[in-house]
């Protein structure tokens, strides 16, 4: 795992503090970071909860706009892992996906469709 993948899980932590625990024991069973796992099993169940509820717009917000700077980023591995993760996940539901484009910036808008691309759904 790369120092901006680190930094990914770190900042989501700061967004989803309720995952900590969830977190931890990710790595305590698997015996290190598996961050496909941890973002797709514990990030965006979180996620997908608050876009189906909308109710914390401030922090969908701020989520998805460090999603735009994530998306924006050079480093090819993080882009990776988020559009295999985060994006593709959002994609599996086209009324949270609907939902999340009204948070989403242009780039991850983007990302998203590529990501919807390579899965054969457009």
């Amino acid at each position: 795992m790369n120092k901006k993948s680190e930094e990914f899980l770190r900042i989501m932590l700061d967004f989803l503090p309720s995952a900590d625990d969830a977190y931890r024991k990710s790595i305590a069973d698997y015996g290190e970071v598996l961050e496909t796992v941890i973002i797709e099993d514990i990030f965006m169940p979180e996620i997908i909860k608050l876009l189906s509820e909308e109710r914390n717009i401030n922090l969908l917000e701020s989520i998805f706009k460090y999603f735009e700077e994530v998306s924006n980023d050079e480093d090819a591995h993080l882009k990776n892992i988020f559009s295999i993760t985060v994006l593709e996940i959002l994609g599996n539901d086209r009324s949270i996906l609907g939902t999340a484009q009204k948070y989403m910036g242009t780039k991850t808008i983007q990302l998203q469709i590529e990501a919807d691309r390579a899965l054969g759904r457009i």
